[in-house]
């Protein structure tokens, strides 16, 4: 079985394409059609996400493919193992794939859907007719999270991104403004595509300076939801008498550990599988790579010249 193993922490030159046994143990023997790429995966082969994987791992947490009856299905794999022709994944894991759903469109939907799923319903408690800022607006969790916010009931929706393009992309997505997200006057750019006004939810994958002007931009009861530290500042200082002045909340969101909670992972797919067959949700769809090129599909991710959901093909 090929696979594309890594046998030394750094960057995507460590990626290897070698021969392997067959995946052996319990679980759900999967042909995997494509696997998704992440950027946690960059953290993995650098040795600096946790938990460290030991030496030597096959990459890739997600997959999508056809079990041994036939059923197509979306699969985590947290563990590692998805960067294969075959994996094992837990029964549990696997959540079968609408037809009208492809390959790369349901691979956008397990982590970065479910983050945005989550943090909507589960971190900020959209309310009807509220405002939902969403930094980083044209990523990931980003573009899914400006529709989903849409189809929760928000009543205004700001954007903010790092360029004219990425805005752009967020307003096609259903956005009502779009901002730029550099920290130096981000305040003030939201409250003014907010009429002057505060905003009642920020989700913040940012950090930094960022995540410090979104509290100020918070009205009376708003939440904060801070679910990454893309920036790599500091992690900013947080006293809980600053928040009690305005009544602020601010919620952190990892999805791992939200995906160990009863109905916390099919039930909530099913909404987005049901949601994108519809065209409510439009998963934006990127690059894909031949297995073989996985140590490229990373220089690119890493360079940023991909947009949307990046995939290797066995």
């Amino acid at each position: 079985m090929r696979a594309i193993q890594c046998a030394r922490f750094g960057g995507p030159e460590v990626l290897e394409l070698v021969e392997t046994g067959e995946p052996s143990g319990d679980g759900l023997l999967v042909e995997v059609s494509a696997a998704g790429v992440n950027f946690a995966d960059t953290s993995r082969i650098a040795g600096s996400y946790h938990p460290v994987p030991p030496l030597p791992f096959i990459p890739g947490t997600e997959v999508v493919g056809r079990t041994g009856d036939g059923r197509r299905v979306l699969a985590h794999t947290f563990t590692g193992g998805g960067f294969a022709e075959r994996v094992l994944v837990a029964a549990d894991a696997a959540a079968t794939v609408p037809d009208d759903v492809t390959d790369t469109q349901a691979l956008a939907l397990l982590v970065q859907g479910l983050t945005a799923w989550h943090i909507l319903r589960g971190s900020a408690r959209l309310a009807a007719g509220e405002t939902v800022v969403v930094n980083a607006a044209a990523g990931g969790v980003g573009t899914l999270a400006v529709q989903l916010a849409r189809c929760f009931g928000a009543g205004r929706i700001i954007a903010a991104a790092s360029t004219p393009e990425r805005r752009a992309l967020a307003l096609s997505l259903g956005a009502d403004a779009a901002v730029d997200g550099a920290a130096d006057g981000y305040a003030d750019r939201v409250r003014a595509a907010n009429h002057g006004r505060p905003v009642d939810v920020i989700l913040e994958s940012v950090g930094g300076r960022v995540f410090t002007a979104g509290l100020d931009v918070l009205a009376p009861f708003g939440r904060l939801v801070t679910f990454g530290n893309a920036s790599r500042e500091g992690r900013p200082a947080l006293d809980p008498g600053d928040l009690a002045e305005r009544n602020l909340a601010v919620a952190g969101f990892w999805l791992r550990p939200a995906l160990a909670l009863p109905g916390a992972y099919a039930e909530p797919l099913r909404e987005l599988f049901t949601l994108t067959a519809e065209g409510r949700l439009r998963p934006q769809v990127g690059a894909e790579y031949p297995l073989r090129e996985a140590s490229r599909a990373f220089t690119d991710l890493l360079a940023r010249r991909t947009t949307g959901k990046v995939v290797l093909r066995p």
